[in-house]
């Protein structure tokens, strides 16, 4: 816990820092609306890069993981020769491999490279699934690193950070000034207390639009993981999973990039970064898979 809130202050301090120096820099002034829009794309980009810079650093210290320079057993041998033929079919970099210790079923990808990335798998899994199984999880997790999904989740936080910013702030302006009686007061206390509110309500609102492209990525990465490993491995990897589905243990920089699905009705529904494992199931058995877009790199 005080492992993740020292790289979460650090994280954001690195962000201040950086506005501070590139606004000071440039002389740029964030009481104008080009200013604003300039801090706020600084301050919404920078946070979503330095963490997608830091990802896998960040990844290997709150986990734990070990990573396999050279495997010390027969297990360690097929997790790393298994990624690395994925790799080889997807068409990107081999990736770091690791294990790392936790008792649920679970394995992520990380990294701000598509030719530098980590896999990562824990003990759980390893000790639940069947090599199969074992395998699919490995597939689905290599497609988030082919399909640059990392990268893309980054881009898109940026720009709905840099909104709820831009929009929190004029919004603020307004309702202030109208509740000033038109007075110019820009930054008072009201100011500030209504700016707080819009950045908590729009900053739900860009959950929500975040977490849906994160469900629909899951879709295509457990597709990729059919069309490398086979779909009946993919089907009966996810069923494993509903069957021992339990708290994740992942840090949050990387739970959202996890293979373990969730449960959740209405609103809870709109904040999961997963569908339903039987949602998923569901429409894997349906899709038709597309082996050509594996042997270009990309898989759909």
């Amino acid at each position: 816990m005080f492992k993740r809130i020292a790289l979460f202050l650090a994280t954001n301090l690195a962000v201040l820092a950086l506005v501070s120096i590139v606004m000071a820099v440039f002389g740029i002034n964030p009481a104008t609306n080009a200013g604003l829009l300039v801090m706020a794309a600084l301050f919404g980009f920078g946070g979503s890069f330095i963490s997608l810079l830091m990802s896998k650093w960040i990844a290997k210290r709150t986990t734990g993981a070990h990573v396999i320079a050279q495997p010390r057993n027969e297990a360690e041998q097929w997790l790393f020769a298994t990624v690395q033929r994925q790799a080889q079919m997807a068409g990107i970099g081999m990736p770091e491999v690791a294990i790392y210790d936790a008792p649920e079923i679970n394995a992520f990808a990380t990294g701000a490279n598509r030719n530098n990335a980590l896999v990562a798998v824990s003990t759980g899994l390893l000790r639940a699934m069947n090599r199969d199984e074992a395998e699919a999880v490995l597939a689905h997790e290599v497609s988030h690193v082919a399909n640059g999904d990392m990268v893309t989740m980054a881009l898109l936080q940026g720009v709905l950070n840099t909104f709820v910013i831009v929009l929190a702030r004029i919004v603020g302006r307004v309702v202030d000034g109208y509740l000033s009686g038109g007075r110019d007061s820009g930054g008072g206390l009201g100011y500030y207390a209504v700016v707080f509110v819009l950045d908590m309500v729009f900053g739900l609102f860009a959950s929500m639009i975040a977490m849906w492209f994160s469900r629909h990525r899951e879709f295509r990465a457990d597709a990729g993981g059919a069309a490398l490993a086979g779909r009946d491995k993919m089907v009966a990897a996810l069923e494993r999973l509903a069957q021992t589905y339990g708290h994740s243990t992942l840090p949050k920089q990387v739970a959202a990039f996890g293979i373990s699905g969730g449960v959740g009705h209405g609103l809870k529904r709109l904040l999961m970064s997963h569908p339903p494992l039987e949602e998923r199931i569901a429409v894997l058995r349906n899709a038709p898979l597309d082996k050509r877009a594996v042997r270009q790199g990309v898989v759909a």
